[in-house]
């Protein structure tokens, strides 16, 4: 099988690449696997470094939206996992046109060049920002899309362009939605890395509003397995879930990992609320369960302690990218 993982530089994509190279996914015979990464402010390449030498492992460095390269890249490959999205909600307030363009127009290049080229399988990963908010009870994969962020509504556009190609083209697409991701090399400015760097410097760390919106935890190791899952076995045209099991508000996340980085309270600052700020989010996980067997493997708190010992053990990876985007803003 010949993979092309769009964003595989990223946090969640390089975490794929780097298991599918190490025999991770043992039902996974990588004959090739190009990464096309337009290597912005999160993209390192430094995060395939433990797989940099495998001669399987091709790296371009190029953009979703050049039709012309994507054209190239998908011609020789049989599978496309599609990571490549600009993701942070924050960013996507104060401007969202790279949003659109990368997670609308990006896409939308991405599906011709795998239907003009006949690719086997074409796997979209989402996220579960796009049904909104849900006061109670969990969403299941045929709700209703309602996104409140530009980020948010950009992901479900392209939802909807993956999903439409396989409708009215029969493109293999499959489009699998996570809740919210932490592990070891992610980018500074999501809050579990974010606040784990400030608290092991002594710095403060930001809470939204009054720190109840809730978020479901999902560790990578989980959400790339569920991806394999889904590659493998999930039905065409087809939207699965992928959860960690484990829901908290902010202020709950918050007090553990103050605790976990011997820290003391007085380095929170409450501070005014997002823009559109969604109050909780809550996946049903049962179909991707029933149809594929798949369960969260990794317990929140193991997975959080042995995230934030990577972040103790790994300054060397992210001081710099804390300080050049201190120099950005």
């Amino acid at each position: 099988m010949r993979l092309l993982v769009t964003g595989g530089a990223g946090f969640i994509g390089s975490h794929y690449v780097r298991t599918v190279l190490s025999s991770g996914y043992p039902d996974v015979d990588p004959g090739a696997v190009t990464v096309l990464d337009k290597l912005t402010y999160s993209g390192n390449r430094a995060n395939l470094d433990p797989v940099a030498a495998d001669p399987r492992l091709r790296f371009v460095e190029g953009d979703i939206g050049d039709p012309a390269l994507v054209d190239e890249l998908v011609a020789g490959h049989d599978v496309v996992v599609h990571f490549a999205a600009e993701s942070h909600v924050d960013r996507s307030i104060l401007g969202a046109t790279p949003f659109v363009t990368t997670n609308v127009l990006g896409t939308q290049i991405l599906l011709d060049a795998a239907l003009r080229h006949r690719l086997s399988r074409f796997v979209h990963v989402s996220t579960d920002e796009v049904y909104g908010s849900i006061p109670h009870g969990s969403w299941t994969e045929t709700w209703p899309l309602a996104p409140n962020s530009p980020y948010s509504a950009s992901k479900a556009g392209s939802d909807l362009l993956a999903l439409a190609y396989h409708r009215t083209y029969g493109l293999d697409v499959v489009v699998t939605r996570c809740s919210n991701n932490y592990g070891p090399y992610q980018f500074p400015e999501k809050v579990i890395p974010l606040f784990v760097t400030n608290l092991l410097d002594g710095h403060k760390v930001p809470l939204y509003g009054d720190g109840g919106n809730v978020r479901d935890w999902l560790h990578v190791a989980d959400h790339c397995a569920g991806i394999d899952l889904v590659l493998r076995g999930g039905r065409p045209g087809e939207v699965y879930h992928i959860g960690g099991g484990t829901e908290l508000t902010n202020k709950e996340l918050t007090t553990r990992l103050v605790e976990a980085c011997g820290a003391n309270w007085d380095l929170v600052a409450y501070v005014e609320d997002r823009k559109g700020h969604d109050r909780r989010y809550s996946l049903d996980i049962s179909k991707i369960g029933e149809e594929l067997g798949y369960a969260p493997a990794v317990s929140f708190d193991a997975g959080l302690a042995s995230t934030i010992d990577w972040y103790r053990a790994n300054r060397a990876w992210w001081e710099p990218l804390k300080a050049r985007a201190a120099l950005a803003t």
